[in-house]
């Protein structure tokens, strides 16, 4: 598991990125969360796990820590 910071939100769109403690940027997609997307801010700090996809690494099973 990774861990990082919400960075950036587009909730009408569904998507946002992350800020991996690694300094790497992560795109998510509201299907890879384990919260409520719509429930989001942006700037919580998260633990997540990154898999391939065609346009780079992506995170899934996103998770807010508490």
């Amino acid at each position: 598991m990774q861990s990082g910071q919400i960075k950036k939100l587009v909730s009408d769109r569904g998507f946002g990125f992350i800020t991996g403690d690694d300094g790497q940027e992560y795109f998510f997609h509201r299907s890879g969360t384990n919260v409520d997307f719509d429930g989001l801010r942006g700037g919580e700090k998260v633990t997540f796990e990154i898999e391939r996809s065609q346009k780079g690494p992506r995170a899934t099973r996103v998770t807010v820590e508490a």
